[in-house]
């Protein structure tokens, strides 16, 4: 199975590719997104900031919306997640708008939010065979859908409650990382390459 791992110049790559390749992918690293659509999966890493990712994706985030949309399976992670929105108080420049709704910075005194927590998972293939997650999170802002029924699973930080993961047909979005989230966030990382 070949995977497209996207290079908008942010980092964590490294350790993303790695966990993919446990789960038996053979993993690329591609920045032209012609060639990344030709995977039989894509995955957006976290780590960055909104702005600078979508004026590195430009006018070639058509062809990756065009992908997603047809059922190119993808994996959004932290920053990934939130470029499948339509925008971000974060910075200008649009997303990929697969789901409708945008990002916003967390209500909460004190940010980044950095470290571990609990996550309410609903029923999806995304969490098979995991009964408990904690997960490890490194953001300040988080999606806020217009449709409430893409989220797979919800997560709080302070009083502030907020999707932890979505999903749309066959594109799922998690806003921890689970490259660094044990062996349960792995778990999750080898779910999505058994749907693909």
């Amino acid at each position: 199975m070949k995977i497209a791992l996207i290079d908008y110049g942010t980092g964590n790559l490294h350790s993303l590719a790695k966990a993919l390749q446990l789960g038996g992918a053979e993993v690329t690293v591609e920045h032209q997104l012609e060639r990344a659509v030709a995977a039989d999966a894509l995955v957006l890493p976290g780590v960055g900031a909104f702005g600078a990712a979508a004026a590195q994706l430009g006018a070639a985030a058509t062809v990756l919306h065009q992908a997603l949309a047809a059922g190119k399976p993808c994996l959004g992670i932290c920053l990934g997640m939130q470029l499948l929105f339509e925008g971000s108080e974060e910075g200008t420049g649009p997303g990929l708008s697969v789901l409708n709704g945008h990002v916003r910075r967390i209500f909460a005194q004190r940010l980044p939010h950095i470290g571990w927590n609990q996550v309410v998972m609903f029923d999806d293939p995304l969490f098979g065979g995991i009964d408990d997650l904690v997960a490890y999170y490194a953001n300040s802002f988080v999606a806020a859908p217009t449709d409430e029924t893409d989220v797979i699973a919800w997560t709080q930080y302070g009083a502030d409650r907020f999707p932890a993961a979505v999903r749309r047909g066959r594109v799922w979005g998690v806003q921890f990382h689970p490259e660094k989230s044990g062996q349960a966030g792995l778990r999750v990382i080898r779910n999505f390459l058994a749907q693909v």
